[in-house]
C-alpha cells in the first residue's frame, strides 16, 4: 500500500512538474496548495533531493525544482525511493530481495502470488513517468476509477 509518504511526494513532484522550467517552488506553496505537512514535506523533499529527484537552490528566488524532465522521471523511482519495495513481501523483490525461513521459495504459493502483484504494480509504476502522471486526461481517469 502506498504510504503518505509515498502520496505526499509524488504529489510534490506532480507540483513541480506543472512549474515553468527552472522556476523553484518553495515548500511553503508546495505544502498549502497539496494539503501537506510543512514538516513531513521537508523530510520527503530531503530523499527526493539525495536520490537525485530534485534539487534545491538556497536564498531568494530559492526552492525546489525537479532535477531531471518530468518525461525523464519514472513515477515507480518516486515510490521505491520514499517507500521502499514494491513487493508485498520481501521474498518476491527484485531490489530488496530476502528469504523467507518458513518455506520452500520455489514452491511456495504465497510468494509466486506476490510475485504477481508485484509485476503487475511494477508494470503500471515503471510504465509512466511524471510527465504522463500529470497529463491523465479526465476520461482517462474515470476509465480508470469506474474498472476498480
Amino acid at each position: 500500500m502506498l504510504t503518505n509518504k509515498g502520496k505526499y511526494g509524488l504529489k510534490a513532484m506532480l507540483h513541480l512538474a506543472g512549474m515553468e522550467k527552472g522556476q523553484p517552488a518553495l515548500v511553503a506553496d508546495i505544502a498549502r496548495n497539496n494539503n501537506i505537512p510543512k514538516k513531513f514535506l521537508d523530510a520527503i523533499l530531503s530523499e527526493l533531493r539525495n536520490a537525485g529527484m530534485v534539487q534545491s537552490k538556497k536564498g531568494k528566488g530559492g526552492g525546489y525544482v525537479l532535477a531531471r524532465p518530468a518525461h525523464e522521471i519514472r513515477v515507480g523511482q518516486i515510490v521505491r525511493t520514499l517507500d521502499g519495495p514494491l513487493a508485498p513481501i520481501r521474498c518476491a523483490s527484485h531490489n530488496y530481495y530476502r528469504s523467507c525461513d518458513d518455506c520452500d521459495e520455489e514452491n511456495c504459493p504465497v510468494r509466486l502470488m506476490m510475485y504477481e502483484v508485484r509485476n503487475a504494480i511494477s508494470r503500471v509504476l515503471d510504465d509512466r513517468t511524471l510527465a504522463e502522471m500529470r497529463t491523465l486526461s479526465s476520461i482517462e481517469r474515470d476509465e480508470l476509477i469506474y474498472h476498480i
